[in-house]
């Protein structure tokens, strides 16, 4: 595309378009880092397949999030601090697939028409549910490792208080992290701190995000390796082979947690290290194209329902339960067993049969002094967290 003159070249100019909120402003920094390539006009930007397989991937997310989610708040009768995680993940996870579908159908030609304001905004809150989908990650790997390895007595009403109090500091902090741009981190006519993936993104800002979450994943992988360890070395002083299996099934699924987490982030923490330590010119050249990756990063927020909910087969009594009603209200019947599930649901939602009840078969294995507190239920499990 034919440029309208070197930004660095007109600082006055660029001051002008910022503090009168113009969109221009959007077009100088694209054209600066290079995205505007290969582009007639700014507004040359279709839909295109790629673009719309990134709104399959957020339907997809919100569809999946919203039928656990509806199914956990109607069917389970459980109050237990567990729920709150697993509300907690949901609710941040749909957060994540809405903001993403936004940020896709805003992106394109409509970048071009956006206000400074609104952009910072666009990118902000993805940059905020995928941290309220991480720290919501991290919070339940520390309750499942302060459950299992190092339990403290406490009452019930203490221990929802501290975790609705940890959940709320956690979209707290979400939210601060990513509006930080929008008040004021930001690389505004400074065109040599900006990041070429996010043009109006400070490259500091970006490596402190990236440390951030790389911390995350390193806290969590300590986390649920510490709970790997405990569980094998259950698994293997059980005589019984019930208990055997279940230890395996969840090693299976610790393992589970922690590959879909790396494989997912892994290539966005790579993908924003070369774009913060690499010449604009290099990021320029290589680096364009990669949308994928951020895809890749909010399908996470899609397994994470699979792993954390659907591993529980209290919470998958209660998913059944929820869209076995939903038939029967719209008058189709499904087959017999599908009935009978919906009422088995329906009468066991706060049953104890749990993935995490082999905890209870090897408490008799472990020479341990002190007692535990609660009863391990379903959802208090490794497996289904």
């Amino acid at each position: 595309m034919n440029t309208t003159g070197s930004p660095a070249e007109a600082p006055e100019a660029c001051q002008q378009l910022a503090a009168s909120g113009h969109s221009q402003l959007i077009v100088l920094h694209y054209n600066h880092s290079g995205r505007l390539l290969g582009r007639a006009e700014p507004e040359d930007g279709g839909l295109g397949v790629l673009r719309g397989l990134f709104v399959a991937v957020s339907s997809l997310v919100v569809l999946e999030n919203l039928l656990v989610l509806a199914a956990i708040v109607t069917r389970m009768r459980s109050r237990r601090w567990v729920y709150y995680c697993l509300v907690n993940i949901t609710l941040s996870d749909l957060l994540t697939g809405l903001a993403y579908l936004v940020n896709v159908l805003m992106s394109g030609p409509q970048t071009f028409h956006l206000a400074p304001a609104s952009w910072f905004l666009r990118e902000g809150v993805l940059f905020m549910s995928l941290a309220a989908s991480t720290f919501s990650l991290l919070f339940t790997a520390g309750e499942r490792f302060a459950t299992m390895v190092r339990p403290v007595a406490e009452s019930g009403n203490t221990k929802r208080g501290r975790v609705l109090g940890f959940i709320g500091l956690c979209w707290l902090l979400a939210a601060l992290l990513g509006l930080l741009p929008l008040l004021g981190w930001n690389c505004v006519c400074a065109f040599q701190r900006c990041s070429s993936l996010l043009p109006l993104y400070s490259k500091a800002y970006i490596l402190f995000c990236v440390v951030i979450f790389a911390c995350i994943l390193a806290t969590i992988t300590v986390l649920y390796g510490a709970i790997f360890r405990v569980v094998r070395a259950n698994g293997q002083k059980a005589s019984r082979h019930p208990v055997r299996r279940k230890a395996r099934r969840l090693l299976n699924t610790v393992l589970m947690i922690l590959v879909a987490f790396v494989v997912c982030w892994g290539p966005l923490f790579g993908l924003l290290l070369a774009d913060i330590f690499g010449s604009n010119v290099w990021a320029q050249e290589y680096l364009r194209g990669m949308d994928w990756i951020l895809a890749l990063a909010v399908l996470n927020s899609a397994i994470n329902p699979l792993i954390y909910s659907f591993r529980s087969r209290e919470v998958c009594r209660a998913v059944l339960g929820f869209l076995c009603c939903g038939c029967l209200r719209l008058g189709l019947r499904g087959p017999g067993d599908c009935l009978a599930r919906a009422a088995e649901a329906h009468s066991g939602a706060s049953t104890t049969d749990s993935s995490l009840r082999p905890r209870d078969s090897f408490r008799g294995s472990r020479s341990l002094s002190f007692r535990m507190r609660e009863p391990l239920t379903s959802i208090s499990s490794v497996r289904s967290v």
